[in-house]
């Protein structure tokens, strides 16, 4: 487990693992560090787990991380949280595709644990009106099938409730794999440097040259 009192959370991703498949997410702890550290401290704890995404809407975003959403619950999905409410840390990053942002109420300071994922190219009305925290690095794809599964009306009257149970199975906190290192073209051996050492560039240690 991750202390994460001490890690760079910048250099921390998030793998969502789904009953369609794994979506990777980093973060922008320099944006909002509380919602940062309140989603992972979540995932740690395995809050998300079992949990569903319970709102579904194409060309628009993907909503989960609600606790009645879980097998077990009884209480109506999209209705509930973590019991602890984080306040507003509102950015100047875009809601593009694949970014993740924090659900909420009327109430800019009611965020708790459900969140999105932007399924939209570019879903503008949100911009500063709710908290950018992540973006996927990787599983597009993956929001792409969650995204187009089939949905029907729900209670509220909003054609955005899944046919199909859509399940995180957990949330994996990891230290993103450090960048490769390219390699320093100075540092090549030039093929036709002297390899024997001996001045004369053949490599044959005679110094002749022939």
């Amino acid at each position: 487990m991750i202390d994460l009192e001490q890690a760079d959370l910048g250099q921390v991703e998030a793998r969502i693992v789904t009953t369609k498949g794994v979506m990777v997410a980093g973060f922008h702890p320099d944006k909002a560090p509380a919602h940062v550290r309140n989603f992972l401290t979540l995932a740690q704890d395995g809050f998300y787990d079992r949990t569903a995404f319970h709102r579904i809407i194409k060309g628009f975003m993907i909503q989960g991380g609600c606790p009645n959403s879980k097998p077990d619950a009884r209480g109506v999905p999209g209705t509930s949280g973590p019991g602890h409410k984080v306040h507003a840390e509102f950015n100047d990053l875009p809601h593009v595709q694949g970014v993740l942002s924090m659900a909420r109420s009327q109430d800019p300071n009611s965020a708790g644990s459900q969140f999105f994922v932007v399924h939209s190219d570019h879903a503008e009305f949100l911009d500063g009106q709710y908290t950018v925290f992540g973006q996927l690095r990787e599983g597009l794809d993956v929001l792409d099938a969650i995204a187009t599964t089939d949905v029907e009306f729900g209670e509220s009257g909003e054609r955005s409730r899944p046919t199909e149970r859509i399940e995180i199975e957990r949330i994996e906190v990891v230290m993103a794999a450090p960048p490769p290192v390219e390699a320093d073209p100075a540092a090549a051996p030039d093929a036709d440097s002297d390899s024997d050492g001996d001045g004369d560039g053949d490599g044959d240690g005679d110094g002749g040259g022939d």
